[in-house]
């Protein structure tokens, strides 16, 4: 299977949202640091697209770990890393009408930008590097542990996907 990059939007974030939908594909809208003598920030992040029926968290993955593979029947993840770096993966399956695609990419601190992971493909993240990452996300539709919107199987299924790191 060839891992294709997640393409790059480079039109405002609703638009990337509407284009992942309909393309059935991730979407990264790249993002700037605006830095000044005080610091540094990411401002207007998820503008437009936040609904009350959504839901932001925050979680950290340790070095080493992966987290993968899930999916969604109706949800649409907006993942952004904070801090560290992780590798993304998604997978549309053979059986998709667009047929079967898989995409990698690597955000975070020295790569800002928000991940578009619309629903029914597989995603998942891989931490790079020796320290931490802090990813900030937000959900379509928030958590209801009765009937969670989501389906699970193992990081290694399919064996394919390369997590490690990828030497060129």
């Amino acid at each position: 299977m060839q891992i294709r990059p997640v393409p790059e939007h480079a039109g405002p974030i609703e638009a990337a949202y509407a284009h992942a939908l309909a393309a059935n594909e991730p979407v990264c809208v790249a993002q700037r640091w605006h830095a000044d003598d005080r610091g540094w920030s990411l401002m207007n992040q998820l503008q437009r697209v936040l609904a009350p029926e959504g839901q932001v968290n925050y979680s950290v993955q340790l070095p080493g770990v992966i987290k993968a593979w899930h999916r969604h029947a109706q949800q649409t993840d907006f993942w952004i890393v904070l801090h560290g770096h992780i590798k993304i993966g998604v997978h549309r399956t053979p059986d998709h009408a667009l047929g079967e695609a898989a995409w990698s990419i690597v955000t975070g601190a020295h790569r800002p930008g928000v991940v578009i992971i619309p629903p029914t493909l597989w995603h998942g993240a891989a931490t790079i590097g020796p320290e931490p990452a802090g990813l900030l996300y937000y959900v379509t539709r928030a958590f209801d542990p009765a009937k969670p919107d989501e389906e699970r199987r193992r990081f290694d299924d399919p064996a394919w996907f390369p997590w490690h790191v990828v030497h060129r």
